[in-house]
């Protein structure tokens, strides 16, 4: 997805002040028998909210932002989307990219919410990332809120390749990082989880492996290649998801939506819907009047805004 970055809006009247947020931190997180879990070992679920690529929408990226939607959204993780290589992105700019970055995460601990380190690429940079998350896992790896994703969406790349990248940046995290959570992707925009199921990565604690999904396109097929990679013991998180088309625009497929949900509900599935933004485009979850800092009204989240919100709240 693409846009230019749009001008800084007037802020908007705030709503009421919102009931507090009811979902909660688990501290330390885990992979147990398949299922992310808390210190206890209770199986637990994440849901929440994506920033936009952080180069085309910097201006969401602050302290406000985040603690609005834990307090009036719900979340309890967000995602911080790190572009990589469009103009303006990590490998053109990375100090903008890592105060971005940075921000969003020094916000989530903050608020005592999850945060992913999202490396959104959609091909391999293998020593530009060992570099990245060596310096993140420095900085962040004793909070029990990181998670590190290693690779947003390959789309050409086999899984023999993603599965070699991940594994030099899995030891590279592990060596100041012993135990958050680390997220791998799989070929065809992190879809391909039949391949992960025949070759996984071994001898490894607290992987899981992330499922994409726009509802309006992929339907029970992907649900059931996602059931059987369950089933061989293949742990799945949702780091991305929407109701619409692939592309990020059409109309919300409310039926498909509603079925994904009820699908990752039943299973204790963690969530993360796409995408806090202001393109014009469906999936971008607000209108260009909303500020930067949150406090947006109804009337400033378009369909999907007010769907997910809707969501979460009832959570």
């Amino acid at each position: 997805m693409a846009c230019t970055e749009a001008s800084e809006p007037a802020a908007a009247t705030p709503t009421p002040e919102p009931e507090t947020s009811t979902q909660q931190f688990f501290g330390p997180l885990s992979v147990r028998a398949g299922q992310l879990s808390d210190r206890d070992g209770k199986p637990v679920m994440l849901r929440g909210v994506s920033f936009g690529w952080h180069n085309w929408w910097p201006r969401f990226y602050n302290r406000s932002a985040v603690a609005w939607l834990k307090k009036d959204w719900n979340v309890n993780i967000v995602r911080a989307s790190m572009g990589i290589d469009p103009d303006g992105a990590y490998l053109d700019k990375p100090e903008l990219a890592l105060e971005k970055i940075k921000a969003v995460v020094d916000a989530a601990i903050a608020e005592d919410v999850y945060v992913i380190i999202d490396w959104h690429s959609h091909d391999i940079y293998l020593e530009e990332a060992k570099a990245f998350f060596a310096d993140i896992a420095q900085t962040y790896g004793d909070h029990p809120h990181v998670i590190y994703e290693l690779f947003n969406e390959p789309d050409q790349e086999s899984w023999e390749e993603v599965k070699a990248y991940s594994e030099a940046l899995i030891a590279e995290i592990r060596k100041y990082d012993e135990d958050n959570i680390i997220l791998v992707g799989s070929p065809t925009w992190s879809q391909d989880l039949h391949l992960v199921a025949q070759n996984p990565i071994r001898n490894q604690q607290n992987l899981m492996y992330v499922l994409h999904f726009y509802a309006a396109t992929h339907k029970d097929y992907l649900r059931t290649r996602a059931d059987a990679a369950m089933r061989a013991g293949i742990p799945v998180f949702v780091s991305e998801c929407a109701g619409m088309e692939a592309s990020g625009d059409g109309p919300i497929d409310q039926a498909s939506w509603k079925a994904w949900l009820n699908w990752m509900e039943a299973k204790k599935i963690s969530w993360i819907a796409w995408s806090v933004a202001d393109k014009d485009e469906t999936c971008s979850m607000l209108l260009p009047d909303a500020a930067s800092t949150g406090n947006w009204t109804e009337q400033q989240l378009k369909p999907w805004g007010q769907l997910v919100r809707t969501t979460l709240r009832s959570k």
